[in-house]
């Protein structure tokens, strides 16, 4: 795509208002156009998106404006299997706001009907996006802590945000608080092991939040705390530590990489990141500066812009999605797994869920930090 990118962001709540402020302030790219039902959050889009965007009740408007180029959903997560079904029709790039659908069964819907049409199509999995979190990444994936071997992710934050009509309060809305909140976690154990889930073992409970509100008589039915443990294929395992009730911790977000050779850790919003090594018990912790205005422009600590700056690029380069829709249909079933788990109190395997296929990372001695011999131990990939 040569010129301005167009723009159509469907969703004018949070998030999608969210989207709307990145873009504009992303060089080549402008809102021309912004869809919601709800007529509050339709206004307050447009507003944003300002004078020269047009306002559409109904998404379809959107899809069927030929001149929006790339159109951004944002909707409640129950709608995006229907609304990006409506989007893989046509033949604009699209990128879908987590999680991609609430079931594995709608993920896998969506996902043979992308390879169908030939769609770019993204999933929204801002976290990668978080500075201190890809230079994180990034170290690890370089080897500075050696083989990894533990990966911990612990979120301590406030419980969920009221949402119009209040669709976020019930899990066959959301698909769960695991997979609603948490896809974006279990996205990020997949990213930095480069390596697929084989079982999930978890243990949760709603205990805290929501318990004294109704909605037509109906008791919000959401996980509020649960520890996760994921086992990989290629020997490693990595925990996530969800509290919904934890507005005390000065840490909202802390990822720790635990390796044969030294540990990698990473908070937010303090956007440190340490480094330490086992040979000589040291550690350095470095500040990853964020441009104020990336602040300013969203609660993701600056994420949503370099995401959208990722997606532009490999929009223009004709390169394929950094985040796939495969990547987003594991996410989500990682989620649904460590649901049933918690429900059940049992380890579920993957393949209960569906993930029977080959993995998409293919070689695990390619991909992998972790390499099976034989004999059942493990060794270091070549470089």
């Amino acid at each position: 795509m040569r010129g301005t990118v167009r723009y159509g962001v469907i969703g004018g709540g949070d998030m999608g208002r969210e989207h709307i402020r990145n873009l504009a302030l992303l060089d080549g790219a402008t809102v021309a156009a912004v869809a919601d039902p709800f007529e509050p959050s339709r206004s307050a889009a447009l507003r944003i998106a300002g004078p020269n965007a047009v306002a559409c009740p109904d998404y379809r408007e959107l899809l069927a404006d030929a001149s929006i180029d790339a159109v951004v959903i944002a909707t409640p997560n129950h709608t995006h299997a229907v609304v990006l079904e409506d989007a893989l029709a046509t033949d604009k790039a699209i990128l879908v706001e987590k999680p991609l659908c609430t079931t594995v069964e709608d993920c896998r819907r969506m996902e043979a009907a992308a390879r169908r049409g030939g769609n770019f199509v993204w999933v929204g999995m801002e976290y990668r996006y978080m500075p201190p979190v890809s230079r994180l990444v990034e170290t690890v994936h370089a080897g500075a802590i050696g083989r990894l071997r533990m990966l911990h992710v612990r979120e301590h934050r406030w419980p969920f945000l009221p949402k119009v009509g209040d669709w976020n309060r019930f899990a066959r809305n959301t698909g769960g608080t695991l997979v609603e909140k948490c896809c974006h976690f279990f996205d990020l154990m997949r990213l930095i092991t480069r390596d697929e889930p084989v079982r999930v073992y978890a243990s949760g409970a709603q205990d805290v939040n929501h318990l004294d509100e109704r909605y037509c008589g109906a008791v919000p039915d959401l996980i509020d705390n649960a520890f996760v443990i994921v086992d990989f294929a290629g020997g490693g395992r990595a925990l996530l530590d969800l509290c919904m009730f934890g507005e005390a911790s000065p840490a909202e977000q802390e990822i720790v990489a635990t390796g044969d050779a030294g540990r990698a850790a990473c908070t937010i919003p303090a956007s440190e990141l340490t480094i330490g090594r086992r040979a000589s018990g040291r550690s350095e912790t470095t500040v990853i500066e964020v441009a104020p205005a990336l602040l300013s422009a969203g609660s993701h600590h600056g994420s949503t812009w370099f995401e959208h700056e990722a997606f532009l690029a490999a929009l223009r380069a004709g390169t394929p999605p950094a985040v796939s829709v495969r990547d987003g249909l594991v996410a989500v079933a990682m989620g649904v797994a460590a649901e049933r788990s918690i429900t059940e109190g049992r380890p579920v395997d993957m393949a209960e869920i569906g993930l029977k296929e080959p993995s998409p990372q293919k070689d695990l001695r390619e991909f992998s930090p972790f390499q099976k011999r034989d004999g059942g131990d493990t060794e270091p990939l070549p470089g």
